[in-house]
């Protein structure tokens, strides 16, 4: 046996009951187990065969609907959100427009009172100016008509405080803007006296006539 000598030997075998064969006497009990191909082969008509087609066509066939559903589903969620993004960059965007644009309008018309209170500035210290020159002219006329005339001056108090007010505030010249009309009112007053009074002198001469 594996030795390249033959000799003859009684040995007894025996099967066990997971079909290995032992040898019980005459040599060193060996476990022998058979090969797959000396196995008895059972028949394949006894076997149930697995009805491959139910089991997998089924399970695949649920697996992929599942997965169809889940992208579907994630698919939506995206599109979701996106579409809530753009909605909040939206309202972003126009809140900012609408803060923009009133800011925009708020500068605007503060520009325009600015326009407007220069102008008016400009509008009063034009009208100041004129009428600051128009008391002095109508000063140079009555001082030149009382040298003219070589006579008492009409309202002498009131001309002499017209003067000192001008000499005092050269530059200020509308504080003297009161005395300059009580002046006026008095030389037109006088004006009136000495109208009446030629008047009065012209009856009388008449009368005696």
């Amino acid at each position: 046996m594996g030795s390249g000598e033959s000799t003859t030997r009684k040995v007894s075998f025996g099967v066990d009951d997971e079909d290995r064969v032992r040898i019980l006497r005459g040599v060193k009990v060996m476990l022998v187990y058979p090969s797959p191909s000396s196995r008895p082969q059972q028949s394949s008509q006894h076997r149930p065969q697995p009805s491959t087609q139910s089991s997998t066509s089924k399970p695949d066939s649920r697996t992929k609907e599942e997965q169809r559903r889940y992208e579907q589903k994630q698919k939506i969620h995206k599109e979701e959100l996106a579409k809530a993004a753009q909605r909040e960059r939206e309202a972003a965007m126009q809140k900012m427009t609408k803060a923009m644009n009133r800011e925009r309008q708020h500068t605007r018309k503060e520009a325009e009172k600015t326009k407007q209170l220069a102008q008016q500035l400009q509008k009063k210290d034009s009208q100041l100016k004129a009428l600051d020159a128009f008391y002095k002219e109508q000063l140079a006329q009555l001082e030149k008509r009382v040298h003219a005339r070589n006579t008492d001056p009409v309202c002498a108090g009131l001309q002499s405080q017209i003067l000192s007010c001008y000499r005092e505030n050269g530059d200020q010249t509308l504080r003297c803007s009161d005395l300059a009309k009580a002046y006026m009112q008095c030389i037109n007053a006088a004006k009136k006296v000495r109208v009446f009074s030629h008047l009065d002198l012209e009856y009388q001469r008449s009368a005696k006539g």
